[in-house]
Protein backbone atom coordinates (compact mmCIF):
# COMPACT_ATOMS: atom_id res chain seq x y z
CA UNK A 1 0.00 0.00 0.00
CA UNK A 2 1.37 3.38 -1.09
CA UNK A 3 1.20 6.21 1.63
CA UNK A 4 -1.34 8.83 0.16
CA UNK A 5 -0.16 12.75 0.38
CA UNK A 6 -3.33 13.38 2.05
CA UNK A 7 -5.20 11.27 4.49
CA UNK A 8 -8.39 12.20 6.60
CA UNK A 9 -9.36 10.06 9.44
CA UNK A 10 -12.72 9.77 10.81
CA UNK A 11 -13.92 7.97 14.16
CA UNK A 12 -16.93 5.98 14.08
CA UNK A 13 -19.22 3.97 15.91
CA UNK A 14 -19.47 1.16 12.95
CA UNK A 15 -16.29 1.24 11.40
CA UNK A 16 -18.29 -1.58 8.87
CA UNK A 17 -21.55 0.15 8.17
CA UNK A 18 -18.93 3.98 7.90
CA UNK A 19 -17.29 1.94 5.07
CA UNK A 20 -20.05 0.84 3.27
CA UNK A 21 -21.64 4.47 3.01
CA UNK A 22 -18.33 5.82 2.27
CA UNK A 23 -17.53 3.54 -0.88
CA UNK A 24 -20.72 4.98 -1.72
CA UNK A 25 -19.02 8.30 -2.20
CA UNK A 26 -16.92 6.75 -4.38
CA UNK A 27 -13.77 5.28 -2.02
CA UNK A 28 -12.24 1.96 -2.69
CA UNK A 29 -11.57 0.27 0.03
CA UNK A 30 -7.81 -0.53 0.07
CA UNK A 31 -7.03 -2.68 3.51
CA UNK A 32 -9.12 -3.50 6.64
CA UNK A 33 -7.43 -3.96 10.49
CA UNK A 34 -9.56 -6.33 12.60
CA UNK A 35 -9.59 -6.24 15.89
CA UNK A 36 -9.65 -8.88 19.10
CA UNK A 37 -13.79 -10.08 18.13
CA UNK A 38 -12.74 -10.07 14.28
CA UNK A 39 -14.62 -7.34 13.10
CA UNK A 40 -12.47 -4.50 11.89
CA UNK A 41 -11.43 -1.07 13.86
CA UNK A 42 -9.78 0.60 10.87
CA UNK A 43 -10.96 0.75 7.08
CA UNK A 44 -8.87 2.19 4.52
CA UNK A 45 -10.43 3.58 1.68
CA UNK A 46 -8.76 5.48 -0.92
CA UNK A 47 -10.01 8.03 -3.65
CA UNK A 48 -7.70 9.32 -6.11
CA UNK A 49 -4.84 10.74 -4.07
CA UNK A 50 -7.35 11.10 -1.08
CA UNK A 51 -7.34 8.30 1.83
CA UNK A 52 -9.87 7.89 4.17
CA UNK A 53 -9.15 6.31 7.22
CA UNK A 54 -12.47 5.02 9.35
CA UNK A 55 -11.14 4.14 12.81
CA UNK A 56 -13.56 3.07 15.89
CA UNK A 57 -14.89 5.15 18.31
CA UNK A 58 -13.88 2.89 20.96
CA UNK A 59 -10.96 -0.31 20.59
CA UNK A 60 -8.38 1.25 19.03
CA UNK A 61 -4.98 1.67 21.13
CA UNK A 62 -5.03 5.72 21.33
CA UNK A 63 -3.76 6.67 24.59
CA UNK A 64 -6.07 7.72 27.43
CA UNK A 65 -6.28 11.17 27.25
CA UNK A 66 -8.46 13.83 28.07
CA UNK A 67 -8.56 14.58 24.24
CA UNK A 68 -9.22 10.97 23.33
CA UNK A 69 -11.94 11.30 25.73
CA UNK A 70 -13.49 14.06 24.20
CA UNK A 71 -13.54 12.70 20.94
CA UNK A 72 -15.16 9.71 22.00
CA UNK A 73 -17.89 11.79 24.08
CA UNK A 74 -18.29 13.91 20.72
CA UNK A 75 -20.32 15.22 18.99
CA UNK A 76 -18.40 13.78 15.95
CA UNK A 77 -16.70 16.36 13.73
CA UNK A 78 -18.20 19.61 14.82
CA UNK A 79 -16.48 22.75 12.65
CA UNK A 80 -15.19 20.27 9.81
CA UNK A 81 -16.42 19.77 6.38
CA UNK A 82 -15.10 17.37 4.06
CA UNK A 83 -15.52 18.50 0.71
CA UNK A 84 -15.66 15.86 -2.34
CA UNK A 85 -15.98 16.88 -6.56
CA UNK A 86 -18.31 14.78 -7.94
CA UNK A 87 -18.72 13.96 -11.60
CA UNK A 88 -22.95 13.66 -10.90
CA UNK A 89 -24.43 15.99 -8.10
CA UNK A 90 -27.91 14.56 -8.46
CA UNK A 91 -26.34 11.25 -8.23
CA UNK A 92 -24.57 11.97 -5.07
CA UNK A 93 -27.42 14.02 -3.55
CA UNK A 94 -30.02 11.00 -4.08
CA UNK A 95 -27.33 8.46 -2.30
CA UNK A 96 -26.74 10.76 0.55
CA UNK A 97 -30.66 10.80 1.35
CA UNK A 98 -31.38 7.33 0.87
CA UNK A 99 -28.58 6.30 3.34
CA UNK A 100 -29.84 8.07 6.05
CA UNK A 101 -27.36 11.58 6.05
CA UNK A 102 -29.06 14.55 7.43
CA UNK A 103 -29.44 17.23 3.68
CA UNK A 104 -28.44 20.61 5.43
CA UNK A 105 -28.22 22.33 2.18
CA UNK A 106 -29.98 21.70 -1.11
CA UNK A 107 -28.33 21.88 -4.38
CA UNK A 108 -27.49 25.74 -5.26
CA UNK A 109 -25.72 26.81 -7.87
CA UNK A 110 -22.07 29.36 -5.93
CA UNK A 111 -20.62 31.83 -7.27
CA UNK A 112 -17.37 30.44 -7.09
CA UNK A 113 -18.49 28.13 -9.89
CA UNK A 114 -19.33 24.88 -8.41
CA UNK A 115 -23.05 23.60 -7.62
CA UNK A 116 -23.25 22.21 -4.13
CA UNK A 117 -25.42 20.69 -1.71
CA UNK A 118 -24.31 19.51 2.15
CA UNK A 119 -24.84 17.07 4.60
CA UNK A 120 -24.29 14.87 7.34
CA UNK A 121 -23.70 11.40 7.29
CA UNK A 122 -25.64 9.17 9.97
CA UNK A 123 -21.89 9.45 11.91
CA UNK A 124 -22.08 13.09 12.33
CA UNK A 125 -19.43 14.12 10.15
CA UNK A 126 -20.27 17.23 7.51
CA UNK A 127 -19.91 16.68 3.97
CA UNK A 128 -20.02 19.44 1.11
CA UNK A 129 -20.47 17.77 -3.03
CA UNK A 130 -19.76 19.88 -5.26
CA UNK A 131 -19.56 19.58 -9.65
CA UNK A 132 -18.28 22.35 -11.19
CA UNK A 133 -20.68 24.35 -13.39
CA UNK A 134 -20.61 23.99 -17.05
CA UNK A 135 -20.61 27.71 -17.94
CA UNK A 136 -18.85 29.43 -15.18
CA UNK A 137 -16.56 32.42 -15.68
CA UNK A 138 -13.61 32.13 -13.49
CA UNK A 139 -11.79 35.62 -14.33
CA UNK A 140 -14.91 37.05 -11.30
CA UNK A 141 -15.41 33.94 -9.53
CA UNK A 142 -14.20 34.68 -6.32
CA UNK A 143 -14.94 38.67 -6.74
CA UNK A 144 -18.46 37.13 -7.32
CA UNK A 145 -18.63 34.70 -3.82
CA UNK A 146 -17.25 38.40 -1.77
CA UNK A 147 -20.05 40.23 -3.39
CA UNK A 148 -23.01 37.67 -2.77
CA UNK A 149 -21.81 37.19 0.84
CA UNK A 150 -21.12 40.56 1.99
CA UNK A 151 -22.55 43.47 -0.94
CA UNK A 152 -20.69 45.42 -3.14
CA UNK A 153 -17.54 46.63 -1.45
CA UNK A 154 -16.85 49.43 -4.09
Amino acid sequence: MVAAAFRVGLRVDDVVAAAELYRGFGFEEVGSVPGPDGGPVMTILARGEVQLIVDALVGMPFPDSERERLTQRGPRGLGVAVGLGVDDLAASYDYCRASGCTITSEPADEAWGDRVFECVDPFGYQWEFSEPLKDWDASTGLDAAQESWFGSQA
